[in-house]
């Protein structure tokens, strides 16, 4: 088990990004980004890009990593625009005034002789399109007006209820008060235990 954790860890990795797709628009120029890593290094590395799997449209070699990619083969419209001396393997390239029928599969594949011959490849799906259209907000924004409206509301209602909480506590208090006070009165007009009518100077002999 341990031999098969550090064969995974030295393995090449090869990547498009994030996102595996690219919008394009008509005759205009699109880059294809694809980079790749390896714990152990490369050597006499070999990284080709394919359209659709089969249509080789550049084919590249690199010495090591102090030297940068030398060019074996290319389509006309495709520029290499990568780097592989900086801190990044990068292999990208651009594709020029690009066609509707340029649209389809574009694979980043890499050999790494270092590595016992190891190949990896990623692939990017382009779509090629007469014009970007504008995505449509209106819906976002109003389950955001909503969403806002609802919490404000729902603190807004927090709000008035500890005001009537509070209200309603301040009322009972003054009740009490009244009570406590109406009752005192009640001792001594009464002339009970305690009040100013038991407290009369003694008749005199």
């Amino acid at each position: 088990p341990g031999l098969y954790v550090i064969a995974i860890a030295f393995a090449l990795e090869v990547s498009v990004g994030k996102t595996n797709t690219v919008m394009a628009l008509n005759n205009s120029d699109v880059l294809l980004p694809c980079i790749f890593s390896t714990c152990i290094g490369f050597l006499d590395l070999v990284f080709t890009w394919y359209f659709n799997s089969t249509e080789m449209i550049y084919h590249g070699k690199i010495k090591s990593k102090s030297s940068e990619p030398v060019l074996v083969g290319r389509n006309p419209r495709v520029e290499f625009v990568g780097s592989t001396t900086g801190k990044e393997n990068n292999i990208s390239i651009i594709l020029k005034n690009v066609e509707f029928s340029d649209a389809g599969k574009y694979t980043c594949h890499v050999k790494n002789p270092k590595e016992k011959n190891a190949e990896h490849n990623a692939t990017i799906f382009l779509t090629v399109v007469q014009k970007m259209v504008e995505t449509d907000n209106t819906v976002t924004l109003i389950i955001v007006g909503v969403v806002g409206g609802l919490i404000g509301l729902l603190i807004l209602f927090m709000l008035i209820k500890r005001v009537v909480l509070f209200i309603i506590k301040k009322t009972q208090d003054g009740k009490k008060e009244c009570l406590v006070s109406s009752s005192g009165n009640d001792n001594t007009e009464n002339g009970l235990a305690g009040s100013k009518a038991e407290q009369k100077a003694p008749p005199k002999a």
